[in-house]
Formats: structure tokens, C-alpha cells, sequence
């Protein structure tokens, strides 16, 4: 259920990136997956290779489900290049999936604002990208997302991640109020109706998550102060948090499954240790990994984007 949020949050911050009016066209669609994978990919496999190296202490100390069996490098290729899931490798750190889906939902608005593009011409049809997501919504609640043979391809979670991208673009405080209302109908109708052909509570929550954001997602608060530095710094190294969150979680897992004995008080403990671990790994992580990382990619990108021109 939590990931519903992350998928609709998801889809809300791809739209102010990538089209925040929602207008069609896109100049260079590779080079924009290109970056998304350059983010997401590197940290991610170092995080798994941590992922490796838990699972491999934890089983020394504990037998448990969440342990995996020692990958394979087969395994291991699969999860660098994000197809884990499609390819049918099991995932060796939780939320490993859900890094290859937005990925793949990341690139497959691209291509859609991109190729909007290119059938609006001259003309800049301003409706045809979001009237294409709504589409998508559509296809998504009533035939993908009913099938959990889906559950490894962008279009099973569309629903979520198009109810994120519309509720940007309805969230627009230059829109007129027509447009914002054709915006909701575009949205509400397949999804209400998703709803009733099978109600998902998981597709409720998104609902729920996507009216949320569409109310206050633009919302302009005071920034100042120590809470709301305190809130930037969590959200800086959100990502990092996410990716080393599994492997600190397994370690101090067995640590407190060998060594201490199963009092409900001392377990309460174990799991406020591992989240705060989990936090002060993440902000390690993302000075010593993440970020010097990105500094690298970033580096690269320009430079392969400088060198035709000098040529």
C-alpha cells in the first residue's frame, strides 16, 4: 500500500520536470532516460551489493525469510540494467522493483511527451498529452493493472503514476477553471469506474494520494527555521534512505534475534535502533555514494554532450 503514494508522488514530480504545463514535445528523449538511469542505476547497485553482503552476515546469525540465497552474476547484470523483475530474478533488497518501475514509467513519459511532439507539428496541441495519460489511466485500471502478469511492466502502475502527472497539471494555479475541470473528468471518470468494474483499495489510496497533492501540492509555506531544515535534509537524502534502508534493517534484525532474548521491550529497541540507523546510513550513503556518483554522471553527460560540437 505505501508504494502507491511513492508511484503518485512519483508521477506529480515527473510532470514539474518534465512538462509542466503539460505541453507536448520533448527535444531529446534519450538523452532524458539517459540521466534518469545515470541517477537511479549507480547507487542502486551499490546499495544491492550492500543488499549481498547483509544477506550474507544475517544468514551467519539467524535463519529468516527476508535473507536471500547468494546472487548470481546473472542476478547481479540484471538488477544494473533494471530488469530484474522482467527477466524473472528475484529482487535481493526490498523496494528493488519499485526502482525498476520508475525507471520504466520515467521513460515511457518521455517518449509519450516526445512523440506528442511530433504529431502536434507546428500546432502545440496543448491536450494531447494529457488526453494520451488518460488514456493510459484508462488501459491501466481496466485491463493491466487487473493482471499480476503485469505486475514487471510500467503499464500494471500507470494508473497511479498518470494520476500523479494529472494532478500537477490540474493543480496549476494559471489554469482556467474549464481546463482544470475537463483535467478532473479526464482523470476521475476511468478511475471511478476502475473502481467499480474491481475495487482495489491500493487504487483508492492513489485516489486519495492524487486529490491530496491536487489541493496542496503548490501550497507555498514558510521555509524557515529548524523543522523545515530538518524536513529538507530527509528529503535531500530520501533516496538513500530508501535504497540502504533493507540492509541495515537485516543486520540489526540478526544482531538482536542471536543476542537478545524475545521481550517485547528490547525488541521495541531493535526497531528503533534500525530506523535510526537506517537514517544515519542513508545521510552516509548519500555523501559518500549518491553523491559523489552524480557528480561523476553529471560530469560525463556534459562532457559527451560538448564533444559533437567541438568536433
Amino acid at each position: 500500500m505505501p508504494w502507491q503514494v511513492f508511484l503518485v508522488v512519483g508521477g506529480f514530480l515527473a510532470a514539474k520536470s518534465l512538462s509542466p504545463e503539460g505541453y507536448p514535445g520533448h527535444a531529446n528523449p534519450l538523452g532524458a532516460i539517459g540521466r534518469r538511469y545515470a541517477k537511479l542505476a549507480p547507487p542502486f547497485m551499490m546499495a544491492t551489493l550492500f543488499a549481498v553482503i547483509a544477506s550474507s552476515w544475517a544468514g551467519a546469525l539467524m535463519q529468516h525469510d527476508s535473507i536471500s540465497p547468494p546472487a548470481t552474476w546473472g542476478q547481479l547484470s540484471a538488477h544494473a540494467l533494471l530488469l530484474h523483475g522482467v527477466l524473472g530474478f528475484p529482487s535481493i533488497s526490498a523496494g528493488a522493483w519499485y526502482v525498476a518501475i520508475d525507471f520504466q514509467l520515467y521513460a515511457l513519459v518521455v517518449l509519450l511527451l516526445w512523440l506528442a511532439g511530433k504529431m502536434a507539428g507546428q500546432t502545440q496541441l496543448r491536450w494531447l498529452v494529457p488526453f494520451w495519460i488518460a488514456v493510459g489511466v484508462t488501459l491501466s485500471l481496466l485491463h493491466f493493472n487487473l493482471d499480476s502478469e503485469w505486475d514487471n511492466w510500467a503499464p500494471y502502475f500507470l494508473g497511479s503514476y498518470g494520476l500523479g502527472l494529472m494532478a500537477w497539471w490540474a493543480s496549476d494555479p494559471k489554469r482556467k477553471p474549464g481546463a482544470v475541470a475537463l483535467l478532473l473528468v479526464l482523470v476521475l471518470l476511468p478511475t471511478l469506474t476502475g473502481l467499480l468494474v474491481e475495487f482495489r483499495s491500493r487504487i483508492a489510496l492513489a485516489l486519495a494520494v492524487a486529490c491530496a497533492l491536487l489541493l496542496f501540492g503548490r501550497a507555498r509555506t514558510s521555509s524557515n527555521g529548524p523543522a523545515w531544515s530538518a524536513i529538507n535534509g530527509l528529503a535531500t537524502i530520501s533516496y538513500s534512505v530508501f535504497l540502504i534502508h533493507f540492509p541495515v534493517c537485516l543486520l540489526v534484525n540478526a544482531l538482536f534475534t542471536r543476542f537478545t532474548p524475545p521481550v517485547p521491550e528490547l525488541q521495541a529497541a531493535g526497531m528503533l535502533l534500525a530506523w535510526a540507523s537506517s537514517l544515519a546510513a542513508g545521510a552516509a550513503f548519500h555523501r559518500w555514494v549518491e553523491a559523489p556518483l552524480g557528480r561523476i554522471f553529471d560530469f560525463a553527460g556534459s562532457q559527451a554532450a560538448v564533444r559533437p560540437s567541438s568536433a
